[in-house]
Order: C-alpha cells, then sequence, then structure tokens
C-alpha cells in the first residue's frame, strides 16, 4: 500500500459532507476535534470515514489545533520509523495539555491496536485509545472521558466494514477519491503487522461500494481507487441471490457505472491477481492500465522467509500476463525491502537483476524495519547491519530512478489522455493531471477545468514527471 505524507484536516470540508447542511458546520458544535492522518492510503480513507462518524454524532471539526478540544492521530504502525514521528508528535503536545487540561488527545488506527494499553498506562501520552475497528465507538469514547481519565477500545472485529458510513471528502481534490471496498489480511507475511493491527479480511457489500462510486460520480467526481490490503481476495456473496462477486465482477460493475469515471485499485498480491481481473482491464478503457505489484524481494530464499507463498518465477509469469493481456503500456509499480533477516549480496543482487527483468514505472523502497509481535521478529533475527541496508537500498533506488527515466522518455512524444486534477505544485499557470498508467503529467494552462479530461503531447520528462502541452480538449476543441 503506497505511503502519504501527514495531513490534517483541512478547508477542504467545504467541498461535500453528505446528509450535513454547511450551517451546521459552523459554531453551533459544542466540541471540536482535529484529526491528523499518517501512513497509507487505507489510513487516509478511515480519516474520512473517522470525521463523517464525528460530525454525524454533534462534533464539529478544525484545522487549527489551537482552538480543539480533541486531538486525534491517525495512526501507521508498518515501521519503526512511522511509530516514531508518531510518537514525537505526541510528546509535542505536552505544552498544549498543560494550557489546557481538559484537552482530550488520542490515538487512532495501527499504531492504536499494536500499543493498546501501553500508550495510556505506561507512557501517559494518550488518553484515547481506538483501533481500527472501534471508529463507531470514538463519540462514546470521548464522552466517558469527561467522567473518567482514560478510554480504549480496540476490539478486532470479523464483520465491521464501514459500509454504510458515507465519507466526508478530507483529503481529496475533488477529482478523485478513495473508496475502501475489504478490510484486514490473511496473508501473514512474516515481517508485517497488518494482520494484528487491521484483522481478518472481510469484503464490505458489493452494492454500498456501487452506490458510493455512483455518488463520488454525480458529486463530480471522475476517478476512484479501489482500495483494500489485498483488492484481489474481494470475495462478497449476496444475500439476496447468494451471487459469489469476486473483485473482477466487481471491478467490471464498477467501470460500467459511467464511462468518463476512471477506476484505479490497490493494492494487489502476485499469488493471487489473476489473468480474469485483466481481461476485465483490457475491456474497459475507464479501467486505467496501472498495477501495483508489490514484489518485496527478487530472492526465492527470502520470499520464502518472507512467506510471500510465491517465487520469483511466479511473479515473473504474472508480469509477462500482464504485458500480455494489457500491452507494454501499463504502469507497473512495486514495493522492496532491503536488508531483510540474512539477506546476502546474492539475495540482493537477485532484487537488482528482478528489477532489470521488469523494468518498473515507479516503486516504494525502504529498508527492512522489524515489528514486534510478527513472526519474522519471533523466528528471525534482525542481523543486516543498518550501514549496508542503507547502501542496498540506496543501489534500489537507484536502479528505479533509471529505470523511471526510461519507461518516461518512451512516452515523450506521444499523446496522453489526462484527467486535470488541480493546479501543479511549482505552478499556478501549470496543470496536472495524471494518465492511464498512472504517470503525473504537467502542462500549462490554456482553458480547461478541473476534472475535465484533456490530450497532452509530452514533450520531455524527468524521473518522475510527464511534461508536455496541451493537445486538444475531451471535446476535441
Amino acid at each position: 500500500m503506497q505511503e502519504l505524507k501527514v495531513l490534517s484536516v483541512e478547508e477542504k470540508l467545504n467541498l461535500d459532507i453528505p446528509r450535513i447542511s454547511k450551517e451546521v458546520l459552523g459554531a453551533e458544535f459544542q466540541k471540536k476535534v482535529y484529526l491528523e492522518s499518517y501512513g497509507c492510503q487505507m489510513n487516509f480513507a478511515d480519516s474520512e470515514v473517522v470525521t463523517s462518524i464525528l460530525i454525524n454524532h454533534g462534533y464539529g471539526t478544525t484545522s487549527n489545533i489551537n482552538e480543539a478540544d480533541a486531538i486525534l492521530l491517525n495512526t501507521c504502525a508498518i515501521r519503526d520509523n512511522a511509530e516514531l514521528k508518531i510518537r514525537n508528535r505526541l510528546k509535542g503536545f505536552t505544552e498544549l495539555k498543560k494550557k489546557n487540561p481538559s484537552l482530550t488527545i488520542g490515538i487512532l488506527g495501527c499504531m492504536a491496536e499494536r500499543l493498546k494499553i501501553k500508550l495510556i498506562e505506561e507512557e501517559k501520552l494518550v488518553d484515547l485509545v481506538a483501533g481500527p475497528d472501534s471508529y463507531r465507538d470514538i463519540p462514546n469514547l470521548l464522552s466517558k472521558l469527561e467522567f473518567e481519565e482514560k478510554a480504549i477500545n480496540v476490539f478486532l472485529s470479523k464483520e465491521e466494514t464501514y459500509g454504510d458510513i458515507e465519507p466526508v471528502r478530507l483529503h481529496s481534490n475533488g477529482v478523485t477519491a478513495f473508496v475502501s471496498i475489504m478490510r484486514g489480511c490473511d496473508n501473514m507475511c512474516s515481517f508485517c503487522v497488518v494482520p494484528f493491527t487491521r484483522g481478518r479480511e472481510r469484503s464490505r457489500d458489493t452494492a454500498s461500494i456501487l452506490h458510493e462510486c455512483n455518488t463520488l460520480f454525480n458529486q463530480g467526481y471522475r476517478e476512484v481507487t479501489l482500495l483494500g490490503q489485498n483488492v484481489d481476495s474481494y470475495k462478497y456473496t449476496s444475500e439476496e441471490n447468494s451471487e459469489v462477486i469476486n473483485f473482477a465482477s466487481l471491478l467490471e460493475q464498477v467501470a460500467l457505472l459511467n464511462p468518463l469515471l476512471r477506476v484505479r485499485f490497490s493494492t494487489s498480491h502476485p499469488k493471487d491477481i489473476t489473468d480474469e481481473v485483466l481481461f476485465v482491464m483490457s475491456r474497459y478503457s475507464n479501467i486505467c492500465k496501472n498495477i501495483h505489484l508489490p514484489a518485496q524481494s527478487g530472492s526465492n530464499r527470502i520470499l520464502k522467509l518472507m512467506n510471500r507463498t510465491y517465487t520469483r518465477e511466479w511473479y515473473l509469469d504474472r508480469i509477462n500476463s500482464i504485458r500480455t493481456i494489457l500491452g507494454p503500456d501499463c504502469g507497473i509499480s512495486h514495493d522492496m525491502i532491503a536488508g531483510f533477516c540474512t539477506e546476502n549480496e546474492a539475495d540482493h543482487q537477485d532484487t537488482l537483476s528482478l528489477m532489470d527483468d521488469v523494468v518498473y514505472d515507479f516503486g516504494y523502497m525502504f529498508t527492512y524495519s522489524e515489528r514486534p509481535g510478527t513472526p519474522a521478529e519471533k523466528k528471525f533475527k534482525d542481523d543486516i547491519e543498518e550501514s549496508i541496508k542503507q547502501r542496498r537500498l540506496a543501489e534500489i533506488i537507484a536502479k528505479q530512478r533509471l529505470h523511471s527515466g526510461i519507461k518516461n522518455n518512451l512516452l515523450v512524444g506521444t499523446i496522453q489522455r489526462v484527467l486535470v486534477e488541480g493546479d501543479s505544485k511549482k505552478s499556478d499557470a501549470h496543470h496536472y493531471g495524471k494518465c492511464d498508467s498512472g504517470k503525473v503529467v504537467v502542462f500549462k494552462k490554456v482553458k480547461e477545468q478541473k476534472g475535465e479530461y484533456v490530450h497532452v503531447r509530452i514533450t520531455h520528462c524527468t524521473t518522475g514527471t510527464l511534461i508536455g502541452e496541451l493537445e486538444s480538449l475531451q471535446d476535441g476543441k
């Protein structure tokens, strides 16, 4: 799952708030909550669910931390650095707490689930702890703190999907949105804490997903990303006719909602992505030809220790199917871990050679970070020196930069269909958007508007961005 930068609740509350008038967002609220999100796309989608729950229970939200009655951090536990960042953030609230003793400090999400009561009892950094399946209980936990010193709910559910809650779109540009289709994970990768912090896999009912996507389109959104720890495992049995709907079927139904609604998804697992999914992608032009397929390592020995349940050969076979069914222009990205337990130079070279075999468009690359309670922590020694991890990571990053440059240069001179998402970060005289394969495209503004499709001729590129000139609007003008 891709990592995102930290964001707080912004003025984007003015975009779309289902069933709630903007007048209600004023001073009538007795309590205001400040919410920060860390980590992956799923966490950011969860924060939108949490905000909806809070607003529907009479709470207000604020982007000014100094006027908040409660500060909630939605956290990530995937790496030690992520947790360290959050701990430092919590320690930074000490002065605010001194000035306002009634201020509530709360932690949500994966780190809350992993550390549970330790954050309250031992470290005394927070007053409230709520795990990923306890978000409906947050208003009750906040109320409880008016009479008690601490409040905690880290119960993991086998049913909770939040499928009936319409998220408040905090982290969206009004054009693209995340739609969660399932929660949890049954893949016990030895390095990963997710099965212990998010619980077992369960799929959201298909009708609620389709309703959310259709509602987004009617509100002006033109791209949805279907989210799950392993979207290929999506499976929902209809209560009406006992029909079993798998991910390929769901993907097709979302694509059929409207040809102007772009569809992306993340994340796929190499052991589960099927040709059926690839053929559905090939049939619909509005399903983006862009697949995130984490490899983690190119070494069969390391893959086995990681319990990834596939081999290098299996992975390359899936890559071959993607190229065969979807064509060479399909964007493929990866996750790669440097310095997993016992990794030697030969294993590292296998990873580099896998990258050469695939030539990825993009990647998320990290050093191995041992997580307490995982199978790897219990069974293996984290025995690779940090300097070696960093050197191997640098080589992986350098390789990916080379490949990203190669893949981007292949598109110079081509015309790409781009969904305009807004102003470029570097210049308000330029728009940016993504092309079908997921690459960011920047081009000088003419008369196109945010949310429109345009055709852009790519004139040059960097390793991370395609740069071009507007060729035509969608209607050809």
